[in-house]
Parts: structure tokens; sequence; C-alpha cells
């Protein structure tokens, strides 16, 4: 079992062969706030994190386990909210209504999508913005 106790600050110090070749680890956001977790790497060896308390993994960030292998994080495709709006205004009072509910938004230009939530889904309707269910990977 692969132990892996440290991410790496800056990936872009490294070659992109060999990022290319580092093994993968996929996971959903939920999990990549956990700094202690015991997972399977996409290539089917396990490994155990321990990272510090409060780590909470990008998409694509890069991580060496005891050993020297080097396994490179990606954001697990999952359930979300995908809202968007005609009016910015509209979309603007959606990510204040969000973040009063402390809810981790992840935020482009023109839309904001969120972990899905029934509840949040409702209130967003109601709100006047639209809503569209998918499965995406999800990086606030």
């Amino acid at each position: 079992m692969l132990r892996i106790e440290k991410r790496l600050a800056d990936s872009h110090g490294l070659a992109p062969a060999v990022l290319r070749r580092a093994a993968t680890l996929t996971l959903p956001y939920e999990q990549r706030c956990r700094s202690r977790l015991a997972a399977t790497l996409d290539d089917g060896r396990e490994a155990a994190l321990f990272l510090p308390r409060g780590t909470i993994l990008r998409d694509g960030a890069v991580l060496l386990a005891t050993d020297g292998t080097l396994v490179r994080v990606v954001a697990a495709a999952q359930p979300v909210l995908r809202v968007s709006a005609a009016d910015r205004l509209a979309l603007l009072r959606a990510a204040y209504h969000l973040g009063n509910r402390h809810t981790p938004v992840q935020v482009a230009a023109d839309w904001l999508q969120l972990e899905y939530d029934p509840v949040l889904r409702d209130m967003l309707l109601r709100l006047g913005v639209q809503v569209q269910q998918i499965e995406a990977a999800f990086d606030p």
C-alpha cells in the first residue's frame, strides 16, 4: 500500500512527460477535502493519504508517496447543479444566497456550479435562474 504524506506545492516545476506518467487518483470533491483517506489509485493500487489537516486537493494537484511515486489528483465527475441566468444580476443574487449558506460554489464567468442539493435547487429556481442537473467535475 502506498503511503502518501506530501502534496507538492507547485507541479509546474515538473516536466510534462513526468506528470503524464504519474499515477492518477480520481476523487469527488467530498473526498478531496479529507486529510486521512484510504483510496484506490486508478491503476488499482491501494493508497493511504496522511496529509496535513485542512488540506483540500484540487484537480491537478501532485502528491508524493513515501516510496517516491508521483500521484496526480483528478476531480471525479459527480452530480452537480449548473446555474445560469440571462441577467448577470440574477446570477449575482444566486451567488449571494449560496454564499450566505456557506455553500462551496465553483464560479465561472457565466455560470455557478454546486454539489447537487434538492433544497438549494428549489431556492435557486425561486430566485428565477436556470438550474440544470449534470455530471461534471466539481472544483470550487
